[in-house]
């Protein structure tokens, strides 16, 4: 990204700067998360707690099932704690707020809106005249490399282009916590790796907190400052390992022995939860 895109990209920051270090943070304290009741009650998350800084990078593993989506929907505020509580700099998260920015595995955007008019919906509602909300756009668009895309519309694009044009739609509101479930999932396997690097540069000049859910475990070690691993139903987090691979990274990281004995531990983990997510199965 140019410095001219930059500086212009800065000009309608709330705080007309790069995230101030004291926002984005995430408290996840003591947090289940139960659907129905009785008998047939399903406890997706029991009794979690976590911390994450603001500007880190996590990412969340686990075993088909295990709540690692449950668990990032509770922090954009689509499904709330049976018990405990889950805050955004220090405030409770009850419902989606533009603090929190989502990109979902699904491109989600609107197929009747230009790209142009999916980057400015988000500033359009909150306020930003037409020529701010044009500006704003017209800065991620060039952001994301998809310019000469401008009037197109998302049927138009190919898979990875969307999913460019989805993550700069999440944060064209500055959003403090950009929360992504599976993002690059439908994606083929080089499209995949390119936009894993595209997100770690627009994450580098953003400074923005990153919850990422992933079922790939090189991704995960890729992008993260931290990977969580979750249990297997009903879902905690059992693991809490850090990636101290030096940025920026590329894809020849994978090769690295430090990379490889992290790969091992998380896949240890992941099949022993696995297997017992099978045995309760076969036992019922």
């Amino acid at each position: 990204m140019n410095s001219a895109v930059i500086e212009k990209e800065r000009a309608f920051r709330p705080d007309k700067q790069k995230h101030s270090v004291d926002r984005g943070r995430i408290e996840i304290d003591k947090v289940s998360i139960v659907f129905g009741s009785g008998p047939t009650a399903n406890v997706a998350v029991q009794e979690t707690s976590l911390e994450i800084s603001p500007g880190e990078f996590v990412c969340i593993l686990g075993p088909s099932g295990c709540g690692k989506s449950t668990l990032l929907n509770s922090v954009a505020g689509y499904v709330n704690p049976s018990s405990g509580q889950v805050r955004v700099d220090e405030k409770v998260i009850l419902k989606p707020g533009p603090d929190r920015g989502m990109v979902f595995q699904q491109y989600s955007l609107f197929p009747w809106k230009t790209v142009h008019e999916n980057i400015a919906f988000g500033p359009s509602i909150a306020g930003h005249s037409r020529k701010e909300c044009t500006s704003i756009a017209n800065t991620f668009l060039t952001m994301i490399g998809l310019a000469k895309m401008a009037n197109k519309l998302p049927g138009e694009l190919s898979g990875g282009m969307q999913q460019r044009v989805g993550i700069a739609r999440a944060l064209a509101n500055y959003p403090s916590v950009l929360l992504m479930d599976e993002p690059f999932g439908a994606l083929d396997a080089q499209t995949r790796l390119m936009m894993q690097e595209s997100l770690l540069n627009i994450w580098s000049e953003f400074g923005t907190t990153v919850l990422f859910v992933t079922h790939d475990v090189d991704e995960a070690i890729f992008l993260a400052d931290r990977i969580l691993i979750m249990s297997a139903s009903p879902g905690c987090v059992i693991a809490d390992l850090s990636v101290k691979l030096e940025r920026p990274r590329s894809g020849e990281l994978a090769t690295t022995p430090e990379f490889i004995d992290l790969k091992r531990q998380c896949l240890a983990y992941i099949r022993a939860e696995s297997m017992k997510a099978f045995e309760t199965e076969e036992a019922h």
